[in-house]
């Protein structure tokens, strides 16, 4: 299921152009937030930390790095 979403979201950011780096990693931060709300926190994780290395000084990448401590001090 979650890869079927991820597929869908590549499709259509290819079909509609390249979107920006704000617009990029905005679509990004709902992903892993997505991933989060389905325990699936590694996956989460790893989106978060590709969206602060991508997108840096970007409001997502801000996000990104405060859901990244709470999920890094999250007892499992």
């Amino acid at each position: 299921m979650r890869t079927l979403l991820l597929i869908a979201v590549l499709v259509i950011a290819t079909l509609t152009g390249c979107p920006s780096g704000d617009k990029k990693a905005a679509e990004l931060l709902d992903t892993a937030g997505f991933e989060e709300k389905q325990h699936n926190f590694e996956h989460a994780g790893k989106l978060y930390d590709e969206i602060i290395r991508l997108y840096p000084g970007t409001p997502a990448a801000k996000d990104a790095s405060a859901r990244l401590d709470i999920l890094k001090n999250r007892t499992p």
